[in-house]
Order: C-alpha cells, then sequence, then structure tokens
C-alpha cells in the first residue's frame, strides 16, 4: 500500500501522518548532502461499493509495528511487478496503447500500472477485475484453490500473466478508472510513484483482510472516513485523505467512474524549500498538508 511516506506519527494537525526523521532529512536535501532515489513504480484502488446511504471505500489499516505507514488507513496497492510489463497478459477494455495515452506513459509501461492496480487488489482484498469473456467477471474468489493462487501471487512464485492465462481469464481494463497521481517525496528513502484508481466492486465478489500489513479493513463512506481524519480519529498520509475527499461528491460507484477519464493525473510532489530558517513543506494544489518545520519540530 504505497501511498508515500516512511516512519511513524507526529502529533499533527487532524490525522496527517509525519514521520519524525523528516525535518532532518528534508534539510540534507536542502543542502546536497541527501540524493534522491528513484521512484518505483505502484499502484492503488479505490474500491467502491454502493449503498442506501451512498457509495463506501474498502480501506485497509496498516499494523502500527509497521515501520512503514503504521496505523495509517490505505487502499489495496503497492508496487509494480516487472514481469507485469514483460508478460503478454489477457486483455478485455480500452488496450495498452489506449492506456498509455491517458496514463502518459509508454504501452509498456501502462500495462505494468494497471496490472499491478488488478493485481494488487486480488492480493490484498481478494477482489479480481477478470473475467473469462471481455463482458463477464468472476464470481466468488474465496474457495481454497482462489486462496493458493493468491497466496503465489504475493509469493511471487507466479507471474499475473500466468496466473490470468492458466485460469483462462482476461483483464477487464475497463472496470478501472485512473484517478489520480502522487509521487513520494524526494526526500524520502523509500519512494513510489503511485496511480490512484477507482473500480466498482464486482457483483459476486466479497473483500476480505487478506494482507498480511493490515490488522484491520473497513467499508466507509469517504465523508466518513473524512471526518475522521479531521477529528484526529483516523491516520491518512496527504495521499489517502485527497482522493477520500474527491470521492465525497459523487452519489454512486457509477456516476465516479463516469468522471475518471476527466480527471487530472498531473503528479502531485511534495516540495520542502528554506525560508528564514524554517522548512516549509507543501503539496502544490494541497494546501491543507503544509508544514512548517522549525528547529523544534513540526508545526
Amino acid at each position: 500500500m504505497p501511498n508515500g511516506q516512511h516512519g511513524q506519527q507526529e502529533p499533527s494537525a487532524g490525522g496527517q501522518w509525519y514521520p519524525p526523521e523528516w525535518p532532518d532529512r528534508i534539510r540534507a536535501l536542502a543542502d546536497g548532502s541527501l540524493t534522491p532515489v528513484a521512484p518505483r513504480l505502484a499502484a492503488t484502488v479505490m474500491l467502491l461499493r454502493d449503498t442506501d446511504t451512498g457509495p463506501v471505500v474498502h480501506m485497509l489499516r496498516r499494523k502500527a509495528s509497521m515501520a512503514f505507514a503504521g496505523g495509517a488507513y490505505a487502499y489495496p496497492g503497492g508496487g509494480v511487478d516487472p514481469r507485469d510489463e514483460e508478460h503478454r497478459v489477457g486483455w478485455a477494455g480500452p488496450s495498452q496503447a489506449e492506456w498509455a495515452a491517458r496514463l502518459g506513459t509508454d504501452a509498456r509501461t501502462a500495462q505494468a500500472i494497471v496490472c499491478g492496480a488488478v493485481r494488487e487488489t486480488f492480493e490484498e482484498a481478494g477482489v479480481l477485475l477478470a473475467g473469462r469473456t471481455a463482458d463477464t467477471v468472476v464470481g466468488d474468489t474465496t474457495g481454497d484453490d482462489w486462496e493458493a493462487d493468491r497466496q503465489a501471487l504475493v509469493a511471487r512464485e507466479t507471474s499475473f500473466a500466468d496466473f490470468l492465462d492458466r485460469r483462462g481469464l482476461l483483464l477487464r481494463s475497463d472496470l478501472l478508472g485512473a484517478w489520480a497521481r502522487w509521487i513520494t517525496p524526494e526526500f524520502e528513502p523509500r519512494r513510489y510513484d503511485t496511480w490512484f484508481f477507482v473500480a466498482a466492486l464486482p457483483e459476486g465478489q466479497r473483500t476480505r483482510n487478506a494482507s498480511t500489513e493490515a490488522d484491520r479493513t473497513v467499508w466507509i463512506r469517504p465523508t466518513d472516513a473524512a471526518d475522521g481524519y479531521d477529528k484526529g480519529e483516523l491516520l491518512m498520509m496527504p495521499p489517502t485523505i485527497s482522493t477520500l475527499r474527491s470521492l465525497e461528491p459523487y452519489g454512486s460507484a457509477a456516476d465516479a467512474l463516469a468522471v475518471a477519464g476527466g480527471q487530472d493525473l498531473a503528479p502531485v510532489l511534495a516540495q520542502a524549500v528554506l525560508e528564514d530558517g524554517e522548512l516549509v513543506l507543501s503539496w502544490p494544489g494541497h494546501d491543507e498538508f503544509t508544514k512548517r518545520v522549525r528547529p523544534g519540530g513540526p508545526s
């Protein structure tokens, strides 16, 4: 679930996650003693399900013991497997070339990102956006045989392409909508170039906590999750709360998917500058996350 930062929580407004090592790393970046690492491609999926009171989104809470975003709520997701780019994949929906145009990448990279989104959703939530034909989706995926396949994918014992091929399935790229793109700040030791997608829970499928990194999962209305963040009850990273707020206007999963094609995919990358001895950390276009870091810590 790479949403972009690393470390443990420091007290902060609302439920924003703020690692204590950031000030020193930001200063090192500013004085040239820290060289940014290249971000790894990643994908995460905001899985939606309709209810009588509006759509709810599936979220996972990372175990408090995790060094990476411990205790923070996030969506199913993770890094791209290089094989997702290299292998021929059974595919339905918009082509790799069409996805490349939407994502601003080449076709091979687009395939890797879309495959990563679908694979990680299956690995971490047990939900599979694939079907035997271009207009069908698999049903219940909770049997022992499905679990064995999921475990093999998690362990990288098999590639996603081989898994689909053996089961006679096509990846349903039309069930995804690209929503946002966030890149981990340059001062972070673990960096991800993460694409956020929306998708609706397929009929007949159920989510489960299949991730070894999460201690609980919830289906929650975006508004309620945002309220929990504002009250300091739910811990989240900036990309998570930002995308949650962006889902609030939509009355159904279909409504959100219908506007996905028009979402701005310009990457959001945190900036850190020195102003009169004070470090100012900001995410362009997202003023609520701005932090001023004095020698004594964050403000």
